[in-house]
């Protein structure tokens, strides 16, 4: 018996998309971000208790009991988890959803009643597959359980494409005739192909790749509505897919490359890709005193925290001394890159958690400009994004992407654990010009030393 009429369903499912489209734009800014979490969260909760009111469902026990499992495994998997760790986390979330549509689509071809719903379950299974097996090789690459480097082989496009003409094929014949041999070659050629959809891809393009699998999840969800014939999924996975769309092109773009070129880069030598290649060129480095001194008479410091900022968990220790800094008079800002760290948003995040003002945290279009009249710029954990060869060096695997103009600043500060170069794997001209001084060491430890040091002052 159905404890909700098709009409309270229909309008409680409305309300879910709203909430859903509502979430989306609120996580578009960090101020609503938290808010646009919970209003997303509370749709889906709407969504869920409406399925099962309004429908009549065989094997609850089991249904409820998967829940439970579910739910006990992520909840504490999702408090424990790193802000470091989180593009890791956010990529078996999306490979799971891929993985499951592509299940649902799977398990609904009996019920198939037209070449339409056929077509529609084809594309799922794919697609879905696709999404799965990608975001488990990008997780392995992000928690470095392979390497991060791009993996080629010769031959490597000729077998992509075998695999992608072997896929439409069998899609083929799924929509022809039904068959489940042709599900099965379907999956596991789409499997195959999120693999080789990866492999080539290496370093800080890792990232992008996620958003554009989150896509394909959202493509496959949507495809899902019309399979199950659910407006609401529809409505989700489209917002899904347009929203990882419109970012994958936006971190596509601030890298200053084109998708195509990040996911085929390696077989022209283009993709970014790790290095643990060190120089032994001398530098000028100093003591945390010496960075205290620096800072305390300085009139602007602007800061730019990358991916050690995270590493250290030095956010806190980070704010600490910004505030000590704007308790002296001096003008403090943060530089946030639109691909620092591992994923979008990723120092936006870091620092909030830390209580930094939102009003401090400023963009790269909008902070460029104040660098030329900066006295000192902080750069915490941050190599590539700062990098000038992205300007100077034709051919460099970051060569024409945007960078924070940290080179127009009076004195630089790099904290640094080691000479070792960034994702990109090139060395760093900056950090042997005259104005720039390095301080290595764990950046939190460093931070701690500098902090009471220019409180001291």
């Amino acid at each position: 018996m159905n404890l909700l009429s098709f009409e309270w369903a229909a309008i409680l499912y409305l309300i879910a998309a709203v909430c859903f489209i509502l979430a989306l734009k609120g996580l578009s800014s960090p101020k609503t971000a938290r808010r646009g979490n919970l209003i997303g969260a509370f749709g889906a909760f709407v969504a869920l208790v409406t399925v099962f009111l309004s429908m009549r469902i065989d094997n609850l026990p089991w249904i409820l009991l998967t829940i439970a499992i579910g739910s006990a495994i992520a909840a504490p998997v999702s408090r424990r988890v790193q802000m470091t760790q989180m593009p890791q986390l956010v990529a078996l979330f999306n490979g799971v959803g891929g993985g499951a549509a592509a299940l649902v689509a799977f398990l609904e071809l009996s019920h198939s009643e037209s070449p339409w719903s056929a077509l529609a379950i084809a594309f799922t299974i794919m697609v879905g597959a696709v999404s799965f097996a990608g975001s488990c090789i990008t997780f392995a690459k992000l928690q470095e359980l392979m390497t991060t480097r791009p993996v080629t082989f010769p031959g490597q496009p000729v077998v992509m494409v075998v695999v992608v003409l072997g896929a439409i094929a069998a899609g083929a014949a799924l929509v022809l005739t039904g068959q489940v041999w042709a599900a099965i070659v379907l999956l596991g050629l789409g499997l195959v192909a999120g693999v080789m959809l990866v492999l080539p891809v290496g370093g800080a393009d890792v990232p992008i790749v996620i958003s554009l699998l989150n896509a394909f999840t959202g493509l496959t969800v949507a495809a899902s509505g019309l399979v199950l014939g659910n407006v609401l999924l529809l409505v989700a996975g489209t917002l899904v897919g347009a929203s990882g769309t419109i970012l994958t092109r936006a971190m596509a773009s601030a890298m200053g490359r084109s998708v195509g070129g990040i996911i085929f880069g390696a077989f022209r030598g283009g993709s970014t890709a790790g290095s643990t290649v060190q120089s032994d060129r001398p530098v000028r480095s100093a003591t945390p005193e010496d960075v205290a001194i620096l800072l305390g008479y300085a009139e602007k410091v602007i800061v730019v925290p990358g991916y050690g900022l995270a590493v250290a968990q030095a956010q806190h220790t980070m704010a600490e001394l910004a505030t000590a800094l704007e308790a002296k008079g001096i003008e403090v800002s943060f530089a946030i890159h639109p691909v620092a760290g591992r994923m979008p948003g990723h120092m936006n995040v870091l620092l909030a958690e830390a209580n930094v003002p939102t009003e401090s945290l400023k963009e790269m279009d909008e902070i460029n400009p104040e660098f030329k009249t900066c006295d000192v710029a902080l750069v915490v954990g941050a190599n590539d994004v700062v990098n000038p060869a992205a300007k100077t060096t034709p051919g460099s695997p970051i060569y024409g992407m945007p960078i924070l103009d940290v080179e127009a600043a009076r004195q630089v500060v790099f904290l640094k654990r080691s000479m070792r170069p960034g994702f990109a794997g090139i060395e760093n001209e900056l950090l042997y010009e005259p104005q720039t001084t390095l301080l290595f060491g764990d950046a939190k430890d460093s931070l701690t030393k500098v902090l009471s040091a220019v409180k001291a002052l």
